[in-house]
C-alpha cells in the first residue's frame, strides 16, 4: 500500500520529466504507442530445420517468438517496468501472457496463461515451460489458476456485482492491496502479452493495452506474407523473401521513444537470428535501485 506492492518495486531516481508523464496520461489507453514490424523467416526458419535435423527438437514460432521477449526484457529492463497510481515500478520477475484455445472451433472456450522467467533462460528452458503450460491447458475440461480465480470469485454473480467487484479490484491494484493470488494468477498483470494470430492464419493487430493489471507492452504475431525486399540498398537488387508480421505496442511511460526504439531494432535481430538464444544468459542487466 502506499507504493509498496508484492509484483514489483517503486523505481524513485528517474527523469523529472518521466516522473510527471504519468500524471498526465492516466490510463494505459492514453499512452500507447504503436507499430507494425515485419522479421525475415529466413533465418528463423534455416534454424527450425536445423535444430529438427540434428536435434531432434521441433522449436516452433511461438517458442522462438517468447525466447525473444526474455532475452530482449533480460537485456532492456526499462521495458519491463510498468506504472500504478502515477509511480514507476520494476517488475520483480519477466512475465508473458499468451491465449490458449482449447480446441480449435468455435464453440471452445479460449483461456489465457503467464509464464514466469527470471532472464537467464536459454530458448530450451523457455521451450520446456511453453510446451508445459499449452499440454496442461489444452482440453475442453482444463482449468487452470486463472479459471478457477475466475469461477470462484465470479460464479454466477449478477452482472450488476461483477462491475461493484471489477471496480473494487481496480481500486485495491492502484493501491497496491489485490490480494497476491489475484496478481499471480491475472494474465494482466505481465510484462507482455503475446497475441499469436499466426497460429489461425491471421493478419496482425495493434492491440490496445488492459487499464486493469499491468501490463507495458502487446506484440501480435500474424500470418507470414512473402513480399518484395531491397536486398542491397546500393544496388537495388530486389528478392522475394517471407515475411512474419508483427503489430507491437508499448506503453510509453516506462520508457523514452528511442529506448524504445532501440529495444524493437534488438528483438528484430533476436527474432531472424535464434541462434543467439541457445545459451543461457549470464549478464542479465537489473534495472535502477
Amino acid at each position: 500500500m502506499f507504493g509498496f506492492r508484492s509484483d514489483g518495486k517503486r523505481i524513485k531516481n528517474i527523469d523529472p520529466f518521466m516522473k510527471i508523464v504519468p500524471h498526465i496520461m492516466f490510463e494505459r489507453t492514453d499512452a500507447m504507442v504503436s507499430q507494425f514490424q515485419d522479421y525475415d523467416c529466413e533465418g528463423i526458419d534455416k534454424y527450425i530445420k536445423e535444430k529438427r535435423e540434428t536435434e531432434g527438437i521441433r522449436f516452433s514460432y511461438l517458442d522462438i517468438l517468447v525466447a525473444a521477449i526474455v532475452r530482449l526484457l533480460s537485456q532492456r529492463p526499462k521495458l519491463n517496468r510498468f506504472i500504478s497510481n502515477g509511480r514507476i515500478y520494476k517488475r520483480n520477475t519477466i512475465q508473458v501472457s499468451f491465449a490458449i484455445k482449447k480446441k480449435l472451433v468455435d464453440s471452445a472456450e479460449e483461456t489465457t496463461v503467464k509464464l514466469e522467467f527470471d532472464g537467464t533462460e536459454s530458448i530450451y528452458e523457455v521451450k520446456e515451460k511453453v510446451d508445459a503450460i499449452v499440454k496442461a491447458n489444452k482440453g475442453i475440461h482444463k482449468k487452470n489458476k486463472t479459471d478457477k480465480i475466475a469461477d470462484a470469485i465470479v460464479g454466477r454473480m449478477p452482472n450488476f456485482l461483477i462491475k461493484i467487484l471489477v471496480w473494487i479490484f481496480k481500486g485495491m491494484d492502484k493501491h497496491g492491496v489485490l490480494p497476491k493470488a489475484i496478481i499471480e494468477a491475472s494474465p494482466m498483470h505481465t510484462s507482455v502479452f503475446l497475441v499469436h494470430l499466426k497460429s489461425i492464419k491471421m493478419p496482425p493487430v495493434l492491440h490496445h493495452i488492459y487499464n486493469f493489471g499491468t501490463t507495458g507492452a502487446f506484440i501480435s504475431i500474424g500470418q507470414e506474407k512473402y513480399e518484395p525486399v531491397v536486398l542491397n540498398r546500393e544496388t537495388k537488387e530486389i528478392v522475394v523473401r517471407k515475411m512474419l508480421k508483427a503489430g507491437v505496442v508499448i506503453d510509453e511511460r516506462i520508457s523514452d521513444g528511442l529506448y524504445n526504439s532501440l529495444s524493437l531494432r534488438i528483438f528484430k535481430s533476436i527474432i531472424e537470428d535464434p541462434s543467439v538464444l541457445d545459451k543461457k544468459n549470464d549478464n542479465v542487466i537489473k534495472d535502477l535501485d
